[in-house]
């Protein structure tokens, strides 16, 4: 029996360690750490992300899978509570960092099934939810910059541009060796 932290994060100026070091704070023994990095939560389902395949594929009935939050598995409704349940079907136990809660499959009183379900909805709606918010946020902040005559700028470009440069040259160089 493992304990798994899956850590993820969706842009390349944030960092995972802040992840494992809230894990370990919290008192999880992490025995393997998977992560994903400049994936997004909210368009890409856990089974579709490079190392969230890895994740189906390492839980084993007996392990806890730890996540900061359940934001980390998915900002997408749908996805969340079906991976949750997934998990919790193969006899895979579920921890958050963040309001240590459990998820599992192990009540069968159908009483407790209903809340836990009840809970994962939330807390799979919360997730999405402020994937939603901050969108809109964004957008917002975009419009006004345009509103008040601001150059809006986009996002942080992800190559200098002597990074880019050396990839182009290379590219050209690479085409001319090829004829």
């Amino acid at each position: 029996m493992k304990t798994i932290l899956y850590a993820r994060v969706s842009t390349a100026d944030q960092t995972l360690d802040h992840q494992l070091t809230q894990a370990e704070g919290a008192g999880f023994k992490i025995d393997t750490v998977v992560t994903d990095r400049g994936v997004s939560g909210v368009s890409t389902k856990l089974a579709e992300r490079p190392q969230g395949k890895r994740l189906f594929d390492m839980l084993r009935s007996g392990d806890t899978l730890v996540v900061r939050w359940v934001d980390r598995l998915g900002r997408n409704y749908q996805d969340v509570c079906d991976t949750i349940r997934e998990f919790m079907g193969r006899g895979v136990v579920i921890r958050t960092v963040i309001n240590k809660m459990t998820f599992d499959g192990a009540t069968k009183d159908p009483i407790q099934k209903a809340v836990r379900d009840a809970l994962i909805g939330f807390v799979a709606a919360t997730a999405e939810a402020q994937a939603e918010a901050t969108k809109a946020a964004q957008r917002a902040g975009i419009e006004h910059a345009k509103a008040s005559g601001e150059r809006y700028k986009g996002r942080k470009p992800s190559f200098t541009r002597e990074q880019f440069e050396t990839v182009r040259d290379r590219l050209r160089l690479d085409d001319v060796n090829e004829r």
